[in-house]
């Protein structure tokens, strides 16, 4: 498991007796990167010497809305020059604004704000943002200067809902503190619902707000690891999911060089998914492939199609999973006998089987193959996305053209008269209409229907 903390500020002098120790528990509890934030221009140049020091660790520069009244041009001029100066600079912050406090006014913090925004804008880097008390100010600022492509997080978040609906628009990240497992915290752990997996990444804000049950002890990143089952209870997750995930959104955000390889075989909640193919017969609008290139976490991009073999060694033991899923970055039927063999293997071993596919492998096979899962293939996922051929033409583009929407009932019916559990799924984003054509679709085919969220993959 790797853990990423991305908010810790070791440059504090609660660390100066034993920052070493500090670190080492932190790797030994699987703590691979550090960002430390810089609060004033001193915190800043100390954030970069740390980083310079220790190999994990990565420095933020920034000024804190508490220091404005006391900042000037020359101010920015100089945080301009600590961030050009270090490659260990991943960020501009910790920045934003803080009414709760008054320790600048705020005029002072506001013009501030903007100006470490454009410092960020001017290197292309992402933000480490502080908001308190100020939200229809801050969000203002956000969308007035905030680029298209901008990137950021919003650390140890507090405000509402409203507000987090309206940072996830502007394409930020959120993180919360160890305050979240506090037992009257229901109010924070409700926010965390609001933001997808996708968006979320972990802190501490050490040296503050440590989690139960270090409560009014001094905060620690090695103490990271005891916000996982919380979230893991939201998301509906594993521990190791949440670890994952929000280690990959770091990565990304801040270009921390944590090396991800290509998942062939990849563990999700309970389950083992198998990753045999990255084409597929259909170009749907909607398709994760077309922003990224993973699914809670993992890598999916191949660099090469793996053989059954090489399949069976990635799966290693499958007896602790619920299920064995060929559900990758393309279209498996495209590996028939990869997915014959496979499965075949795992029902050898009591292992439960399932195939998520669009429908079209009789197409691609030249034949029904339904006949062919008999007996290996437990339960079948067909995600048909459309409740008649010209949606499903304009929405998932088959390349099969008008031939596919038939092909693709037929498929579901070959494989309920095969004995084999079915399900239809479709999106969301079909709108009400479109969701009722599909389940009535299902309903006279006599399978099961489930529905998923657009913005949910995996």
């Amino acid at each position: 498991m790797r853990l990423v903390d991305t908010h810790c500020h070791l440059d504090f002098p609660d660390y100066k007796d034993d920052l070493g120790e500090v670190l080492e528990r932190a790797a030994s509890a699987g703590v691979v990167r550090f960002v430390v934030p810089g609060t004033d221009i001193a915190g800043s140049e100390r954030a970069v010497a740390l980083a310079k020091q220790h190999r994990p660790v990565f420095a933020a520069v920034g000024i804190h809305p508490h220091e404005a009244d006391r900042v000037d041009k020359a101010g920015i001029s100089r945080l301009r020059d600590i961030a050009l100066k270090s490659d260990k600079v991943v960020a501009i912050g910790e920045i934003g604004l803080d009414y709760y406090r008054g320790y600048s006014k705020p005029e002072n913090q506001k013009r501030l704000f903007r100006d470490c925004l454009r410092v960020a804008d001017e290197f292309d880097l992402p933000v480490i943002l502080h908001n308190r008390d100020a939200g229809e100010d801050f969000l203002s600022i956000l969308k007035e200067l905030m680029p298209p492509a901008s990137r950021g997080v919003v650390h140890c978040f507090s405000a509402d809902a409203a507000l987090v609906g309206e940072l996830l628009s502007l394409g930020m990240h959120v993180s919360f503190a160890g305050n979240i497992t506090f037992e009257k915290a229901a109010r924070l752990r409700d926010l965390i619902k609001h933001v997808p997996p996708e968006r979320l990444l972990l802190e501490t804000d050490s040296p503050f707000i440590a989690p139960v049950p270090f409560r009014g002890k001094r905060n620690e990143p090695a103490y990271i690891g005891r916000l996982l089952d919380v979230h893991a209870g939201i998301y509906g997750l594993t521990a190791e999911d949440i670890a994952r995930i929000t280690t990959h959104n770091a990565n990304q955000l801040f270009r921390l060089g944590i090396e991800e390889k290509p998942a062939v075989a990849y563990p999700i909640r309970d389950s083992l998914y198998l990753n045999i193919t990255n084409r597929c017969t259909n170009r749907c609008t909607f398709c994760t492939r077309q922003y990224s290139n993973y699914v809670k976490g993992h890598a999916l991009k191949l660099d090469a199609e793996p053989t059954t073999e090489e399949v069976m060694e990635a799966m290693g033991e499958i007896s602790g999973y619920a299920e064995v899923v060929f559900c990758g970055y393309g279209e498996p039927t495209l590996r028939l006998e990869v997915i014959k063999r496979v499965a075949s293997f795992v029902k050898e071993k009591g292992g439960r089987v399932r195939l998520v596919t669009n429908g079209e492998g009789s197409l691609i096979s030249g034949r029904d193959i339904t006949a062919e899962f008999k007996g290996i293939i437990d339960r079948v996922s067909v995600s048909l996305n459309a409740p008649d051929e010209a949606g499903y033409a304009r929405i998932s583009r088959p390349v099969f053209g008008e031939r596919a929407y038939k092909a693709i009932l037929d498929f579901i019916a070959g494989c309920k008269a095969r004995g084999i559990e079915v399900e239809v799924t479709c999106l969301d984003m079909l709108g009400e209409e479109g969701v009722a054509g599909c389940r009535r679709i299902a309903e006279e085919l006599g399978v099961g229907f489930r529905l998923r969220r657009m913005d949910i993959v995996g």
